[in-house]
């Protein structure tokens, strides 16, 4: 069985591919800095039994985060309160006090690509910190600031061993701009907006 995490060498292949990828990163004005970035896997499974969540590794295969949402196999969503608006609170740590940010789901038909903004607790959407466009359901999705600066993207994982991985593993490159804690906390609430368990996925 293949490793989850990213710690294999790549095939001559894979590595002409990558090039081509970074060459038409380099391209664009608004690109991530891939030399920069950050590259995590993050995989839609909980280490504990009979648990929902994300197991996320680093480059060199060590677990950096884990997720676990205890609540979510006995029918309940515990802490994770959905509101009319498709919006959410993120605080720090176990207590629901002084929010961090908020998330608001974006639906537009006019704008299909934008999947939701993150805003200042406080603010509005004239607040916006960030945007994220593109498709969950393909985990292909970009994070842009508030200069459009593409600060984090969720990828597909590569083939390994002509090996594929399905959607239940993924890529996430965080750029220099933004806290991977803050970028898996985005990872998590798209998955909550757009995941297998919604009827309408994006």
């Amino acid at each position: 069985m293949a490793k989850v995490y990213p710690n294999v060498a790549p095939t001559a292949a894979a590595t002409n591919e990558k090039q081509r990828q970074l060459l038409k990163l380099k391209s664009s004005n608004n690109a991530l800095d891939a030399d920069h970035a950050v590259v995590l896997t993050v995989w839609k499974k909980s280490l504990l039994f009979n648990c929902n969540g994300f197991t996320v590794f680093d480059s060199k295969g060590n677990l950096l985060f884990r997720v676990d949402n205890y609540m979510a196999t006995s029918g309940c969503n515990g802490e994770i309160r959905l509101s009319l608006g498709d919006s959410w609170l993120v605080y720090n740590g176990e207590t629901a006090i002084n929010p961090e940010f908020s998330v608001k789901k974006h639906v537009s038909i006019l704008n299909k690509s934008c999947l939701a903004h993150v805003s200042q607790a406080a603010g509005s959407n004239k607040n916006v910190m960030y945007e994220i466009e593109g498709s969950y359901a393909q985990r292909c999705c970009a994070v842009y600031d508030e200069k459009k600066r593409r600060v984090a993207e969720i990828k597909q994982k590569e083939r390994v061993g002509g090996v594929a991985f399905g959607v239940d593993v993924f890529r996430l490159l965080v750029g220099p701009e933004i806290d991977s804690s803050v970028a898996m906390a985005i990872v998590i609430l798209l998955d909550q907006m757009f995941g297998s368990t919604r009827r309408f996925s994006t």
